[in-house]
């Protein structure tokens, strides 16, 4: 299984980066993920000849399962993660099953996720099987256990997805 971390926190290795991984670690798919980290691309994300990134856009494209995390900004995800994705056609990543991850500072923008990230990876064709997890910065300390708790639910209908992309 192709597995694949995107992360646009504008923050490099980000607490959201951690967040994404301890998702992927929960679906039995960290170990080998291709884990891309925005952050790292920033002066890059609007020069759309540029090769590295089109690359990118290729490997997450081809991926079994993405994981996408973005802090809360404004109630939504980052600019810098739109930008990214912005440079896949309708249905750029159709048969890929995508996980929608963010952080917020609390429960307030909470419902963002379902609202706006999972709306923005079925429009770009991603198979998206379960809600997704909205990780406040108040349970971070307990971050292995919230993950459990959302997994419980989340994971055997992601887990189905990607077997039966297979």
């Amino acid at each position: 299984m192709k597995t694949t971390i995107l992360v646009g926190n504008p923050k490099p290795r980000s607490r959201t980066l951690g967040t994404a991984t301890a998702v992927a670690s929960y679906l039995g798919a960290a170990e080998d993920a291709l884990v891309i980290d925005l952050a790292d691309y920033a002066p890059r994300l609007f020069d759309w000849s540029d090769a590295e990134l089109a690359d990118l856009n290729a490997q997450v494209a081809a991926s079994d399962l993405l994981i996408v995390a973005s802090p809360t900004y404004k109630a939504t995800y980052t600019g810098m993660l739109k930008a990214f994705l912005d440079r896949y056609d309708t249905d750029g990543l159709h048969g890929v099953v995508a996980v929608p991850v963010m952080t917020g500072g609390g429960d307030l923008h909470a419902l963002s996720i379902e609202t706006y990230l999972r709306p923005l990876l079925v429009e770009l064709g991603a198979t998206v099987p379960a809600r997704g997890l909205y990780m406040t910065m108040a349970r971070m300390a307990n971050q292995d256990q919230v993950v459990e708790e959302w997994g419980a639910t989340a994971g055997p209908l992601i887990k189905a997805a990607v077997s039966a992309r297979a």
